[in-house]
Formats: C-alpha cells, structure tokens, sequence
C-alpha cells in the first residue's frame, strides 16, 4: 500500500476507504476514556478488520477467560484461590432454563464442581460465596420463597434460612457477602414494582397467590387501593381493587397496620452463618430491587447496587435514575414512596401519563390517579431519606447489579466502586423509553466526589449480540469481582432479548455468558 510521505510522516494511507474511517470515528466518539488507537486497523479491505469490541481504558488490558456459560450469575473463590461461578439455572421466573450448577474455572475451561439439580433448588441462583470450606448460594427455594443454602464440594446441600415471601415474584433474594463483622450479609429484593401487586406480575401471582411486598417494621398505610383487571378468574370485565403490602386483590383502609416481618423484602438481611434463622436481622431497608453488596476493606464503608422502578404494573413510576447506594445500618431507604434519588413521589416529574396508571379509591371512593405515599411516615415511625446516600446517579433503567471495590494495587482507582449494570428490558418495563440502550458495561464511582463514569463497555452502546459480535464483548454483566490477583473479573450472564410473544416477554440464550479478566498492562 503505497503511502503519503515517508516512514517518518505518519500520515494514514492514500487509499482508506469511508468505512473504514467511520468505524475509527465511532470507536473515538463511542468511548470518552482514553483507546488503544492501533485498535483501529487502517486496511482498504474491510472484511480483514476486527475492531476491538470490549473496551477499557489504555493502561488496562482484557481478555475473555471462559466462554460457553449457561446463565452465568456470580464468581467467587476458595481458600486455596481457585475459581468458581454459579449458574443460575433460570431467569427472572423460576422455570428452569439450563442446568443449577457450581462450575470450576481452570485453564480457560469450565468442569463441573457440584450438579444442584433435584436437590430442593429452584432458580434463579444468584449469589455466592465461599466460606469456611464450603459455598453459599442464594436461590428460590422449593415453595420459591427466598433461602440460603450451605453447599460442599461433596455435593451435600443443606438449606439454611428460608422462608422469604417477596421471592415468589419477580424480585429475589440475590447477593450474599461475608461481611467485616464476620456476619453473612444478603440482598433481598421487593416484590412488584411499587410496593402493590398488580397484572404486570400475573405469572407469580398465579403461582403464589399470597405473594406480596413485606416490610421490616410496623407501617400504618393510607388506605391505597389500585383498580386492575382480575386475572384470576375468567370473567373478561371483572376488576379488583388492591392496596400496598397486601396479596393480589385485598384492599386496605386508612389507618390499617401492616406488621413487620424478620425475612422482609426490599432489605439487607445479616446472620451469622453457624445459626442463620436464629440471629437473623435487618441491617437496613427501604430498597427496591437491591442487587449487589460491597466493602471497603480499607474504610469499612459499605455500598449496595439497586434497580429502580418501572413504568409498569398498578404503581408506575417515571424514575429519573438508577442508584448505587452508601449503606447506614437501621436506615429506611425509602422505596415504595421515595426515588431512587431518594426524592419523594409526590413531585410531579414522576408521574406517567394516565392512560398508564390504574385508578386509585380510598375507602371505596375515587380519587384519581395521581402517584402519593402509600405509607403514612408519621405514624409509622420512619423518616424520609436523606438524597446523601446517593453513591452514584445511574442512567435511568441500567440496572446496576453486583458490585466490588478496587484494591490498593489499582492506584489512583483504589477505593473507587465498580458495579455491573445488567442493561434495560424496555418496553416491558418502561413504554416510554426509546431505542437508546442504558446499561451493558462496568461503571466506576468515585466515593469522594459521586462521580461515575465508564470503565468496560462496547465500542457501540447496547449488547454485543445486536451489533453482531456475541461472545466478542459485553451482553449482560451481571457479577464484578476483584480477584485473590487482583484483576478485576466479569461475569456475563449472555444473551438476554426481548420476546412480546412470551409471559413474561423475555427469550434467555444460555450457552452464551461468559467471564472476562481486566488487569493492568
């Protein structure tokens, strides 16, 4: 290829077709952190270019470990530093979909470390941790209430805390940690969108029909009741009122108390591993649909990762963010009535249009469809959430998941909090949105200051597998950890689509997720 100038000039070749040029400009203008420019291969044949896909910034490099996974969700490590992710069996209903399994990662290879199927799991497996010679999982148990289980290497699984309501729905029981007091932390999500049971979770109504969200203290409700259609019996007209913190189809009035629950939903539980049920207790809650759980091993400061509201269900909310979260012990986060920028819901940007909201009747009356609290604060003893706790502003509908710290090797990064946004699932879970994907990459947050910005993502936004490069960078990350060699370490749980034919409207890949190592040059 004959060249403009000599050797010295570093001018581009004479001849660069327009393609090629606009995939370098995109691969420049997609990614606001420093690139490897030689990424971009100045060839007049395009079929000979491989534009890298995953990207991270210059002084790092990446690289896939293990590939093949089915419905990877988390990664841990045992005593001895090997490697080992859970797969999760199944997606955000509990049907199983691939295999509930334990998998050892050696040598770019995954072997089966302990089949779980037929042993009392249902999906989906979510998080796991390895301690004091064996692992513990998160799942649906068989009545697909919210449990931990003890696992060996051996196989023997023994269940060790159970009973969690809110995991019949669509939110589970999802990250365990060990935390710095040596108590076992987990995170439980909340049952529906907004704290009110409705027909966008008709599938685990139908399984569960006592299914609801579940507070950690007494509450005194409003008496909210949201009209919906009654899908429970098979006249086409009929309705049914339902309040917050009740089953599908019972009504509330102002005043009525709802009590408290040790195993409640939208919160972090803690116990102590060698007697779960028995010192089990609620470290903090108030949260929506909290995903991951994180330490700094140097501070001591603890942060959470949760997914926002949707615009669906009988309570839609037109959030403004996502949030990752500083974590206060005996805290009141908020959720149902307050935003993921702990912001109240009484301010009228959150509403949705009407033709989206059900109608709402206190005792047995109309009163419109504006969104108000369904809990009366006062009475209930809880204090409205200070916007403070805020880590970092994520974009609307990424879905931040799992989440871990940077260790003193990383440098000016130690201490900065990187977390997975898994990626939206609109329209489903919010009609309004447009084709702009959020999500599918790893954020980092500065503590000190709240600011996040990316560190892995595509060159283009959205999965890999919608810019025709599955398996070639970042489709669904749900898990980062940092490594016993301090590599940072994703899991991908693969390819993830939306599929309106389906109830609920999602079409899961297995065979696609994956782990990738990130790890200075």
């Amino acid at each position: 290829m004959r060249q403009i100038g000599n050797k010295e000039s570093g001018f581009l070749p004479e001849r660069l077709s327009y393609s090629v040029l606009r995939r370098c400009l995109q691969l420049l203008m997609a990614f606001t952190m420093p690139v490897i420019l030689s990424g971009c291969h100045l060839f007049e044949d395009d079929d000979n270019i491989e534009l890298p896909v995953l990207q991270v910034p210059a002084e790092f490099k990446v690289e896939k470990v293990v590939g093949g996974l089915q419905l990877p969700t988390s990664v841990t490590w045992d005593d001895a530093g090997n490697m080992f992710v859970v797969e999760a069996g199944g997606g955000l209903e509990p049907e199983k979909l691939a295999p509930l399994r334990i998998m050892q990662i050696e040598d770019g290879k995954a072997t089966v470390a302990v089949d779980l199927s037929g042993k009392g799991i249902n999906p989906a497996i979510v998080g796991i941790v390895w301690h004091d010679g064996a692992f513990y999982i998160t799942h649906r148990g068989e009545d697909l209430t919210g449990s931990v289980s003890r696992v060996t290497k051996s196989g023997q699984v023994e269940t060790i805390l159970s009973g969690i309501i809110d995991s019949q729905a669509e939110h589970q029981i999802n990250d365990i940690r060990m935390g710095p007091d040596g108590r076992m932390y987990v995170a439980v999500g909340l049952a529906g969108n907004a704290g009110v049971m409705g027909p966008s979770v008709a599938p685990w109504i139908m399984r569960s029909p006592n299914v609801h969200s579940t507070p950690c203290q007494d509450i005194v409700l409003r008496g909210r009741n949201f009209k919906s259609v009654n899908f429970l019996t098979a006249e086409p007209n009929d309705s049914v009122l339902t309040g917050a913190f009740v089953p599908f189809g019972v009504a509330t009035e102002p005043g009525e108390v709802i009590k408290g629950v040790k195993l409640c939903g939208g919160s972090i539980l803690s116990f102590n591993p060698t007697d779960p049920m028995g010192t089990v207790e609620t470290h903090s809650w108030g949260y929506r649909n909290l995903i991951g759980l994180a330490w700094d091993k140097t501070t001591g400061a603890m942060y959470a990762a949760e997914n926002g509201y949707d615009i669906r269900g009988s309570r839609p909310v037109k959030d403004y963010l996502d949030a990752s979260l500083r974590v206060q012990k005996g805290m009141w986060y908020g959720v149902p009535d307050f935003s993921a920028g702990r912001e109240p819901l009484t301010l009228e940007k959150f509403e949705v249009p009407d033709s989206l909201q059900a109608m709402v009747f206190v005792s047995g009356q109309p009163v419109g469809k504006n969104l108000e609290f369904v809990i009366d604060h006062e009475a209930s003893g809880l204090t409205p959430p200070d916007p403070s706790v805020v880590l970092g502003r994520h974009e609307f509908n990424s879905s931040p998941s799992m989440m871990d710290v940077a260790p003193a090797s990383w440098g000016a990064l130690a201490g900065h909090v990187f977390i997975a946004e898994w990626g939206d699932l609109a329209p489903p879970t919010n009609p309004l949105r447009g084709k702009d994907p959020a999500g599918y990459q790893i954020v980092m947050v500065d503590p000190a200051t709240g600011h996040l910005k990316p560190f892995a993502r595509n060159m283009l936004p959205g999965p890999a597998s919608g810019q025709g490069n599955t398996g070639k960078g970042l489709d669904r990350p749900f898990d980062v950890q940092f490594g016993p060699d301090d590599a940072m370490y994703i899991v991908d749980y693969g390819v993830v689509k939306i599929d309106m034919s389906k109830a609920p409207p999602y079409a899961y890949e297995p065979g696609t997720g994956a782990i990738w190592r990130v790890s200075k040059k």
